[in-house]
């Protein structure tokens, strides 16, 4: 696997946070709001839910209305503002909270699922974040890793950002940023592959949808 570690974590602060929190709200609640449906098949009711870098909270405050024990780690504290205000906004109970994804906050075997969408790729020290995903969920349990596939074409970007119906400047800084991700963070399905073989977790399945791979990891 080519080397794609980082020298820190990537977190997004400041005036970047509180756009990336605009332009989610406008254009990837459809995609949130999809994703909990599909987790919501995968685990009972009341289950506890692990978002890892949840950014601004969407697909958390999604889970949490459906019914589900939801905590959210992420390690910008400007980004844990935005989330509270966006679940007290919705009316919903949502554990976000301050940490790292190379140090989960959280005892052994507690979580039914773990969801990381759209952050993985940002991670100083993948497989030690792997790790700790294997260690914090139960047994029988699943983590999903929804992230960028490296593979993806310029087609495949050009679909995506359509199906948003992003316009404008928006349209074109995501286009950028997508660029800008495949080339310094993404991984291909082999990278994960690659990665696993650095954990505990031996059994998972890995499918490709658009300009995303989809990563199922059973403990």
């Amino acid at each position: 696997m080519k080397n794609k570690r980082k020298n820190k974590d990537v977190g997004i602060y400041g005036l970047t946070a509180k756009w990336y929190d605009k332009n989610s709200r406008k254009s990837r609640m459809t995609q949130m709001q999809d994703y909990a449906n599909e987790i919501a098949t995968l685990v009972s009711k009341r289950a506890n839910i692990l978002e890892v870098a949840p950014g601004p909270g969407y697909l958390s405050i999604e889970l949490a209305k459906k019914g589900f024990n939801v905590t959210g780690v992420e390690i910008s504290a400007d980004f844990v503002k935005i989330e509270k205000n966006n679940a007290n906004e919705a009316n919903v109970s949502v554990d976000f909270k301050e940490g790292n994804a190379s140090n989960l906050p959280s005892e052994d075997n507690f979580f039914d699922f773990i969801v990381c969408s759209a952050a993985f790729k940002n991670f100083k020290d993948p497989s030690k974040a792997l790790c700790e995903m294997y260690r914090v969920l139960k047994e029988g349990g699943t983590s999903l890793i929804i992230d960028m596939n490296h593979e993806a074409t310029s087609e495949d970007i050009n679909n995506e950002i359509r199906q948003t119906g992003m316009k404008g400047f928006d349209k074109h800084f995501v286009k950028f940023a997508f660029k800008t991700f495949l080339k310094q963070g993404a991984y291909t399905k082999k990278d994960f592959e690659s990665l696993l073989e650095e954990t505990p977790f031996k059994n998972y399945h890995i499918k490709k949808e658009g300009i995303s791979l989809f990563v199922y990891l059973y403990k």
